[in-house]
């Protein structure tokens, strides 16, 4: 079983930044693709970036290339979400999920681990 903790989350003007960072239990995290999803109020849940396991496959939703940058550290069983410039629309929970395998996917059928999550609020 893979647990998932979120932190990093907050309220934070329009053009702020904020760094989340989602922390993982297990032996086995260094072979997962790992994800971040939001869901805002009202709306269903959507993709935001994903990373495989060595990190270098990586691919972000068009509404955060640019601005949002997602990494992660395997001997420290971590992955981040770096979030700059960020909009009111950026407001939701962000969600961290894992997935056993090499590919990373958009798809959130395809992530059995999710974190709880965390509010990100833009102010504008």
């Amino acid at each position: 079983q893979v647990q998932l903790v979120e932190s990093g989350g907050g309220l934070v003007q329009a053009g702020g930044s904020l760094r989340l960072s989602c922390a993982t239990s297990g032996r086995t995290f260094r072979t997962y693709a790992m994800g971040w999803f939001r869901q805002a109020p009202e709306k269903e849940r959507e993709f935001v970036a994903a990373i495989s396991w060595s990190g270098g496959n990586i691919y972000y939703a068009d509404s955060v290339k640019g601005r949002f940058t997602i990494s992660r550290n395997n001997a420290k069983n971590t992955v981040y979400l770096q979030m700059n410039g960020l909009k009111p629309e950026d407001t939701a929970v962000y969600s961290c999920t894992a997935r056993p395998s090499a590919q990373i996917t958009v798809n959130s059928y395809d992530y059995p681990y999710w974190g709880q999550g965390t509010q990100v609020t833009v102010s504008s």
